[in-house]
């Protein structure tokens, strides 16, 4: 007989783990061993690992074992309508199954081209509310990209021929002299600024790869650099004098 199954006689009896509780009837005439094969699949404990303890209200808690679990019935035990029978784990802690942790479960994730098929998913939502994405008016990603590039340019006050410094740092100073695409950038569309540092620290001398040249010419120390508008600092950035703290001769 399983337990969802009863008969007249059985006794509601309420099951409680570290893991679970639930409410279930009990065969007084089925052994110990029996009742814990039972609560294998409610509580996850294997039989030879359960101590079951019967707690009767505010009454003292009644261990229910035996020498001989097999052939002993529940009946022997006083068992009373919707008492509590509380099922321990006696292995280690470190040989329990986590049933709490969700991130030890396997999770099955949908491929996306099935995902972008099925008619009741919140991409399909999206696409018929014409949200987001799907929304005509909508700048795309990229557009997104390149309006937040010229918002920065312009917020920041970032001009052709203004001093700043670049990425915070003072030894990084120097005069802004290019602002727009750099096709030699890979992947790099967008705005970019195009600085001459001060001292010779950069990485270019105003042209990249043999390409284009946004100032300067060859032969000119390595003092440029082309940076996100979000790295220029404009302002007050006179040229540092390296001899300005030395002391007179």
């Amino acid at each position: 007989m399983s337990m969802s199954m009863h008969a007249a006689g059985d006794i509601p009896l309420q099951i409680t783990s570290e893991n679970s509780s639930s409410e279930r009837r009990i065969t007084p005439s089925w052994t110990i061993g029996q009742l814990k094969a039972k609560l294998e699949p409610i509580t996850g404990i294997p039989p030879l690992s359960q101590k079951l303890t019967l707690k009767l209200g505010s009454q003292q808690s009644v261990p229910m074992e035996a020498a001989d679990e097999e052939n002993t019935q529940l009946g022997v035990f006083p068992l009373a309508p919707y008492a509590e029978i509380h099922v321990t784990d006696i292995r280690p802690s470190g040989m329990r199954p986590n049933f709490t942790d969700a991130s030890q479960v396997a999770k099955y994730e949908l491929p996306p081209d099935e995902y972008e098929k099925k008619t009741d998913s919140v991409l399909a939502w999206k696409k018929a509310q014409k949200l987001g994405r799907f929304d005509p008016a909508a700048p795309s990603l990229e557009q997104a990209k390149f309006q937040a590039l010229e918002t920065e340019i312009k917020n920041r006050g970032i001009e052709i021929g203004k001093r700043c410094r670049v990425g915070g740092q003072d030894t990084k100073r120097g005069v802004v002299m290019y602002i727009g695409e750099v096709e030699e950038i890979p992947g790099g569309a967008g705005k970019w600024i195009g600085v001459k540092l001060d001292e010779p620290v950069g990485r270019n001398d105003g042209s990249l790869a043999g390409g284009k040249r946004y100032w300067g010419k060859d032969g000119d120390p390595k003092s440029g650099v082309f940076v996100r508008p979000e790295r220029v600092e404009v302002g007050d950035w006179p040229v540092i004098d390296d001899l300005e703290d030395m002391e007179e001769i």
